[in-house]
């Protein structure tokens, strides 16, 4: 391109510019307006969410959990049970319990704490309710005729208690009249001491009944049984005298002899977990500030779980 030519160019670019208006025209207005849309619908779709639900609703909280949940969270060693649990029925010896197994992993520093069977009692903190025991109760547990305490003279008691969860539950216990004013004293220091407890529910004939599978852990008292090991003469249980406190953590012990059965881990009374009862621990001071004795003090067995009003 030559000099004139330049110059010629120089020229028409000056003219058309006194043409065009100062300011902008419709067209470049149109223009700008389907950038910035073009600009908004972009940045519409690089990040922020297309839902039309507001901040901090339900959906959004489902979603912010599912999230979490499958990051990777695992409960805490303890805190859940096993889907097995109560279902793998042991093979039995000649005196009728299941063979003596060692401790799964899955139930080592065992901690969680099973659902309620009845309403929460109402109130705060620590309640009790007791009440003759009506004929429904009586008729799902384990008494029939020929036990040695009469229906009537048993208490149907409803307390709450804490669980190994950290939280308020509430449980059931079948303990004769005359001592159930002292067993509601118990589990009101218990309840104070926040002892857990896994479940607290009155055993049924089924329960009773059924194969072992050596892994409960119920809190109760009343039970129309036989003495351990015997075939005659009734247990302090049959009387509504007696109570078993977790007894999977303390479990009862005669030579090779540990039920339930698969609480062997727990013989090593050294252990540092929840719900091992100690003889100076508030387990053993609440019983004995009634007067009932502790079958952890027996030379043989060793019935960790067992609390009687005569000891025995």
């Amino acid at each position: 391109m030559d000099n004139r030519d330049g110059a010629m160019r120089g020229r028409d670019f000056r003219r058309m510019r006194r043409l065009v208006p100062a300011g902008p025209t419709p067209y470049l207005v149109d223009v700008r307006r389907l950038l910035l849309l073009l600009l908004l619908v972009l940045t519409g779709c690089g990040g922020t969410s297309s839902s039309s639900t507001p901040p901090g609703t339900s959906a959004q909280l489902s979603a912010s959990t599912t999230t979490t949940a499958g990051s990777g969270a695992v409960p805490a060693r303890g805190t859940v049970p096993p889907a097995w649990l109560g279902t793998r029925v042991l093979p039995t010896t000649s005196a009728g319990f299941g063979v003596v197994r060692p401790t799964p992993k899955a139930l080592r520093r065992r901690r969680w704490t099973l659902p309620d069977t009845l309403p929460m009692l109402a109130g705060k903190g620590f309640q009790a309710k007791v009440e003759r025991a009506p004929a429904k109760v009586i008729a799902r547990s384990t008494w029939a005729a020929g036990c040695p305490v009469a229906a009537s003279d048993l208490d149907w008691v409803r307390l709450t208690f804490w669980g190994f969860d950290g939280k308020r539950h509430s449980g059931e216990l079948l303990v004769n009249h005359s001592a159930s004013a002292d067993m509601v004293t118990v589990f009101k220091r218990l309840y104070a001491a926040r002892w857990p407890f896994e479940q607290m529910h009155i055993t049924t004939k089924a329960e009773a009944a059924a194969p072992p599978t050596g892994d409960g852990n119920n809190t109760s008292a009343f039970n129309c049984r036989p003495v351990r090991g015997q075939t005659s003469g009734f247990s302090q249980h049959a009387y509504g005298l007696a109570i078993d406190v977790d007894p999977f953590q303390n479990p009862y012990v005669k030579g090779r002899l540990v039920l339930p059965e698969l609480a062997s881990w727990y013989v090593d009374r050294g252990r540092h977990t929840p719900g091992i009862i100690t003889a100076s621990g508030p387990v053993v001071r609440a019983f004995h500030a009634v007067g009932w004795g502790w079958g952890g003090s027996w030379h043989n067995p060793k019935d960790y779980e067992h609390f009687s009003a005569n000891g025995r």
